[in-house]
C-alpha cells in the first residue's frame, strides 16, 4: 500500500505542476501580476507561427585575421623599439607582414623575441640585402582557424545583446557552417531598423584632425581623408567632403562601460560615453596633450563630430554629438553599449514571414492535433473498452505534460513542433497497445486481475523502452545536427515520447490497480 501511496503522490505532483507551469500561456495571466510568482514561461511560439524576419549572416573572418595580424605586428615593433633593435615598422599584406632589420648582427635578438613572445607568429628570412634582413610572417594556421572561430562567437554574443536590447523577445541566434550565421526574430516590427542595428560594426575611434596640411599639399605617410555624416532629408548620410585625419587612432572604443541616448544643450540628441578607469586615464592623457585641437569621432570610418579640445577632460565622461535622430541615438548606444564586432557582417539572406500565415500555420496545426487525438480516442474506446477509455485519459495527461514540458524548459513550439506533437499523440497510445495485447495474452491464461496488471506492465515494458530509447537517440541526432525548424521538431518528440512512457508504464498501471482494489471480484476485460 505504501508503494502505491508514493506513486499517487508523484502524479499528483506531476499533474499540479504541469498545470502550474501552464497557467502562464493562458490568455490575460502572461501580464497580470500573478505572472511574476509561476515557475514557468509563456509557451513561445517560432518564427513560422508568429511570423517576423530570418536573416543569414555572411562574416569577413579573413578581414578579422588580417586584423589581428597588423596589430600583432605593430606590438612586436613596440617592443623591438624597447630593446633598441633596429627594425622598421611593419608593412602589411593580405595576411602577410613584413619586417625589415637593419643590423644582421641583431638577429639573434629579435628571433629570441620572436620565439618568447610571438609564436603563433611564423616568419621566414630573405637576406638579399647586404645591410639587413627582411622577415616576412604569417599567423600559423591552427591560431588563424581559432582567431575565426573566436570571431564568429564573439560576433553571436554580440549580436544577441543587441537584439535583446532592441526590444525583440526570443530570439534564435545560432552558428552555421561557413562561418555564417543565422537569425530569426519573431514578432519582428521594423525589419530595417534591426538589420542596420545588426549590420554596423561600431568600430569607434578617436582621430587627430590635421588642420596643418593644406588643400593640395600631398599626403604625408599616416594621413588618410575620412568622410564626414551630415544630416539630409533621407536620414544621416556620408558627405563627399572628406577630412584628413592621422590613420592610427589616439584611443578606440574598446574601454567604454557604458553609452546612452542624451540630448545637448540645443537639445539636440546625441550619445554620452562613460569609460573605464583605463579609459578614462586615456581620455585625460590625450586631452591634455592636444589642447585647442580639434578631435574626430569616428565610428565605422566615417566622422560623426569634430570637438575642439578646450580643456583636461577627467572623470571619463564624452559625448558624441552630431546629426541624429532619436531613434539614431538610441540604436549608437546599444551598439556602443554592447561592445564592436571583430569582423564586418553582411546581410547573405533575408525572408519576412507575416502574421497571417503564422496564424493559419496555427489554426491548422491545432486542427490536426484535435482531429488527431479524436480520431486516435475513437478507435482505443472501440477496440479495448474501458481500458481504452483509460489510454484516452493517459493520452490527455501526456499532452499536458509535453505543453508544460515546452514552457518550463523554454522551448519553442514551431509549425515541425506541432508535428511533433501530433506524432506523438499515436505514438503515446502505442505503447499502451503492446500493454493491453499482453494482459489479453495473461487473461487467456487464467491469472488474477492483479496478476494480469503485473504481467502485462512488466512484460511489455522492455519492448516499450526499447522502442522509445532508439526514437529518443534518433531525436538526439536531429537536435545536434539540425537547424531551427528540424529542432523544434526533436524537442517537441523528445518530451513527448518521456512524457508518453511516464503516462503508459507509471500511471496508467496505478489506475488500472486502484480499479482493481475498488471493483474485487468484478470480472476484468481488456
Amino acid at each position: 500500500m505504501k508503494k502505491l501511496t508514493w506513486r499517487i503522490a508523484v502524479i499528483i505532483l506531476a499533474l499540479m505542476t504541469s498545470l502550474v507551469a501552464l497557467l502562464p500561456s493562458l490568455p490575460g495571466v502572461a501580464r497580470s501580476p500573478l505572472a511574476s510568482l509561476l515557475p514557468g514561461t509563456p509557451i513561445r511560439l517560432g518564427l513560422d507561427l508568429k511570423g517576423g524576419t530570418h536573416l543569414t549572416l555572411g562574416i569577413d573572418a579573413e578581414k578579422h585575421v588580417a586584423d589581428r595580424l597588423i596589430q600583432t605586428a605593430e606590438e612586436l615593433y613596440r617592443r623591438a623599439q624597447k630593446l633598441n633593435l633596429p627594425v622598421s615598422p611593419p608593412q602589411p599584406e593580405f595576411h602577410t607582414v613584413t619586417l625589415h632589420l637593419a643590423d644582421a648582427a641583431q638577429e639573434p635578438a629579435l628571433d629570441a623575441l620572436l620565439k618568447r613572445r610571438f609564436s603563433h607568429l611564423h616568419f621566414t628570412k630573405e637576406r638579399n640585402s647586404a645591410d639587413g634582413i627582411l622577415y616576412r610572417g604569417q599567423f600559423a594556421p591552427d591560431y588563424a582557424t581559432s582567431l575565426r572561430e573566436m570571431a564568429v562567437d564573439q560576433i553571436v554574443r554580440t549580436l544577441r545583446e543587441r537584439i535583446d536590447q532592441f526590444g525583440v523577445t526570443e530570439p534564435d541566434i545560432r552558428k552555421q557552417s561557413g562561418y555564417q550565421i543565422q537569425l530569426q526574430l519573431p514578432g519582428l516590427s521594423d525589419p530595417d531598423r534591426a538589420i542596420q542595428l545588426i549590420g554596423q560594426t561600431a568600430q569607434l575611434t578617436f582621430h587627430l584632425v590635421r588642420d596643418d596640411i593644406k588643400p593640395g599639399d600631398p599626403l604625408p605617410e599616416g594621413v588618410l581623408p575620412y568622410p564626414q555624416v551630415i544630416n539630409k532629408a533621407s536620414g544621416t548620410v556620408a558627405s563627399s567632403e572628406k577630412i584628413l585625419l592621422d590613420s592610427t587612432p589616439l584611443m578606440t572604443g574598446e574601454n567604454i562601460m557604458d553609452a546612452r541616448p542624451a540630448f545637448d544643450g540645443n537639445n539636440r540628441p546625441c550619445v554620452s560615453l562613460y569609460f573605464n578607469q583605463r579609459g578614462a586615464a586615456d581620455l585625460e592623457r590625450i586631452t591634455g596633450q592636444h589642447l585647442n585641437k580639434r578631435l574626430a569621432i569616428v565610428l565605422d570610418g566615417k566622422i560623426y563630430t569634430i570637438p575642439t579640445i578646450r580643456e583636461r577632460i577627467v572623470g571619463g565622461n564624452a559625448s558624441i554629438t552630431g546629426y541624429f535622430t532619436a531613434a539614431e541615438a538610441q540604436d549608437l548606444a546599444i551598439v556602443l553599449r554592447s561592445g564592436s564586432l571583430p569582423a564586418p557582417v553582411a546581410i547573405l539572406e533575408e525572408r519576412s514571414v507575416g502574421p497571417t500565415l503564422g496564424q493559419e500555420s496555427i489554426e491548422q496545426g491545432l486542427w490536426a492535433s484535435f482531429v488527431g487525438t479524436v480520431a486516435v480516442a475513437l478507435i482505443m474506446f472501440l477496440y479495448y473498452g474501458l481500458a481504452g477509455l483509460v489510454a484516452d485519459v493517459m493520452l490527455l495527461f501526456t499532452i499536458l505534460l509535453l505543453l508544460a514540458g515546452l514552457a518550463l524548459f523554454g522551448a519553442t513550439l514551431t509549425l515541425p513542433g506541432i508535428a511533433g506533437i501530433v506524432l506523438t499523440i499515436g505514438m503515446s497510445v502505442d505503447a499502451n497497445v503492446l500493454i493491453f495485447e499482453r494482459m489479453r495474452e495473461e487473461l487467456r491464461k487464467g491469472l488474477t486481475a492483479m496478476e494480469v496488471i503485473k504481467a502485462g506492465f512488466e512484460r511489455a515494458s522492455t519492448s516499450i523502452l526499447d522502442a522509445n530509447i532508439t526514437t529518443l537517440l534518433a531525436a538526439a541526432v536531429l537536435y545536434q545536427f539540425g537547424t531551427g525548424p528540424v529542432r523544434g521538431f526533436a524537442v517537441t518528440l523528445s518530451i513527448g515520447i518521456l512524457a508518453s512512457m511516464f503516462t503508459a508504464i507509471f500511471v496508467s498501471r496505478v489506475v488500472f490497480t486502484l480499479w482493481v482494489r475498488r471493483n474485487a471480484g468484478k470480472p476484468f476485460s481488456v
